[in-house]
């Protein structure tokens, strides 16, 4: 279970969100993970990424790129 959301996983967020083409400053990413994780676009535009906390966090980050493609 992921107890916090630490710079090796932001990273890895990071490496989505830049494969997509998000411009790093339109990700918000809260340093507390969560059951269940999510993604949503904020009023502002802005992307929230709330990583999940019970699976494994590769798991989770491996689904991420079609969780945001979802949004658009």
């Amino acid at each position: 279970m992921l107890e916090a959301v630490t710079i090796r996983e932001i990273q890895r967020i990071f490496e989505v969100t830049d494969a997509l083409g998000i411009h790093r400053e339109m990700v918000v990413i809260p340093l507390r993970p969560r059951h269940p994780g999510r993604v949503r676009k904020m009023p502002g535009g802005k992307l929230e990424i709330i990583v999940e906390a019970e699976d494994p966090f590769e798991d989770w980050v491996g689904g991420l790129a079609d969780e945001i493609r979802k949004l658009a």
